[in-house]
C-alpha cells in the first residue's frame, strides 16, 4: 500500500517579501540533502524521483510546495526516517547547523557544461534581472493589497464585541483541550496553508486534513478575530504539551490561517476566501465570526464602502498575481538556457548516491 503524502508550502510570495518556514520543518530530522545548481537542473525531478520511490515502498511523506512554480516542489521529507531532500538555492537559502554530519551538499552544478553557459552569460544576467524585478513588483502590489485589506479590516474591527471574541475563544480552548496536559514538550511546525502563486491562490486544506474526525470552518470577515483566536489556540496547545501544525496565512505571514492537533484528530481553520470550504463530512462545524461577534446590520450599513475596499483588493491581488506568472515565464526562459547545458547522466548519478545512502539508513532502522 502506497504511503500517504502530506502537501504544504514552506516559503511564500507574500505581501511581506518573500518568507520561508523551511527551518521549522527540517527539525528533528537526522539526515538532510541540500541540493544546490541553477534553475532547470533537475532538483525538482529528483525529489519527485525518489519521494515517488519511497511512497511505493509505503512510507508516509511531506512535499514542501515551491510557490514560485505550481509543478516544482522544493523538499522531500521522509519523516520514519527522519530524512530531507531540500531545494537550498535562493530565495530559501538553507545554512547547514551541522554539516557533514546531519546536512550535506548535493552540488548539481557537477553536470552543467561551465563553457556554454559562460557563452550565454550576459543573456543569463539579463534574464535574471528581469525575474529579480518581476519578483519584486508583485511584492509591492501584494504590499499595496495588504494595506487596502487593512482598512478592510478596519470597518468590522470598529463594530466588533471583544468581550464576545473573548469568550468564544474560552469556550474552544475549553472544549479542544478541557483539563489535559501531556507529559512531553510539544513539536511545532510553521507552515503555510496556500501561497499566491503563478496560477492565481493554491492550498492543500483537504489534504491537510484528511482523516481527521473533528473540523472547525471558521467564517466570517476580514478583521473578526480569526487569527488572533488561532494565536491564542495555538500558544495553549504548546503550553499543554500537544505536537501542533501552525499554517501561516500565504498573504500576511503575521498571521494564522489553519491549527491541526493531530494528537486530537483536529483541525481549526479560516474558511473564507481565498480557501473557501464548507462541511461535507460527520465532524463539521462551523464558527460563525460575524454571527457571534459583530454588531447586526454592519455589512448592510457599510455596503457600499465594503465593495469599494473590495473591488480594490482583488484588483491589486490580481496585478500581483500577473507579476509572478511573468517572473515564471522569464524562469523558464532561464531553465531552458541550463537544462541544454545539462548532462542528466551526471544527476541520475548523483541522484543514485542519494538513494543508496536513505536505502542504507532504512536498513539500519529495520
Amino acid at each position: 500500500m502506497a504511503g500517504k503524502i502530506l502537501n504544504y508550502f514552506g516559503g511564500g510570495n507574500t505581501a511581506r517579501g518573500f518568507y520561508s518556514l523551511f527551518e521549522s520543518n527540517l527539525q528533528g530530522l537526522e539526515r538532510i540533502f541540500i541540493l544546490k545548481g541553477g534553475p532547470g537542473t533537475g532538483k525538482s525531478s529528483l525529489m519527485k524521483a525518489i519521494g515517488s520511490e519511497w511512497a511505493g515502498k509505503g512510507y508516509d511523506l511531506e512535499y514542501i510546495h515551491c510557490s514560485s512554480d505550481n509543478n516544482s516542489i522544493d523538499g522531500v521529507i521522509i519523516p520514519a526516517l527522519k530524512v530531507g531532500i531540500v531545494d537550498g538555492t535562493a530565495p530559501h537559502i538553507i545554512e547547514p547547523q551541522t554539516p557533514g554530519a546531519i546536512e550535506e551538499y548535493v552540488n548539481l552544478g557537477e553536470a552543467w557544461d561551465s563553457k556554454a553557459l559562460a557563452e550565454q552569460k550576459q543573456e543569463i544576467i539579463q534574464i535574471n534581472e528581469q525575474v529579480s524585478r518581476s519578483f519584486q513588483t508583485a511584492y509591492s502590489k501584494l504590499a499595496e493589497a495588504l494595506k487596502i485589506h487593512d482598512s478592510w479590516e478596519n470597518i468590522y474591527i470598529e463594530n466588533m464585541d471583544f468581550a464576545k471574541a473573548d469568550r468564544l475563544t474560552t469556550k474552544l480552548l475549553e472544549e479542544f483541550y478541557g483539563n489535559m496536559y501531556l507529559n512531553k514538550s510539544s513539536n511545532v511546525k510553521h507552515r503555510f496553508l496556500g501561497a499566491a502563486t503563478p496560477i492565481g491562490a493554491v492550498d492543500f486544506v483537504q489534504n491537510l486534513t484528511e482523516g481527521l474526525s473533528k473540523r472547525y470552518f471558521i467564517k466570517g470577515r476580514a478583521g473578526t478575530g480569526k487569527s488572533t483566536m488561532l494565536k491564542k489556540l495555538a500558544a495553549e496547545a504548546e503550553k499543554r504539551g500537544f505536537d501542533i501544525e501552525i499554517y501561516h496565512c500565504g498573504f500576511d505571514p503575521h498571521s494564522l490561517d489553519m491549527l491541526i492537533l493531530r494528537e486530537l484528530g483536529l483541525a481549526i481553520f479560516d474558511s473564507t476566501s481565498p480557501h473557501e470550504y464548507f462541511p461535507d463530512r460527520a465532524g463539521d462545524e462551523i464558527i460563525d465570526t460575524y454571527d457571534i461577534i459583530v454588531s447586526p446590520g454592519t455589512d448592510e450599513i457599510f455596503a457600499q464602502q465594503i465593495k469599494e475596499v473590495s473591488q480594490q483588493y482583488k484588483a491589486k491581488m490580481k496585478e500581483a498575481i500577473s507579476y509572478l506568472a511573468q517572473a515564471k515565464a522569464q524562469r523558464e526562459e532561464l531553465e531552458k538556457i541550463y537544462i541544454n547545458a545539462m548532462d542528466f547522466t551526471i544527476v541520475d548519478k548523483l541522484r543514485n548516491n542519494i538513494r543508496s545512502e536513505i536505502l542504507q539508513i532504512a536498513e539500519e532502522e529495520n
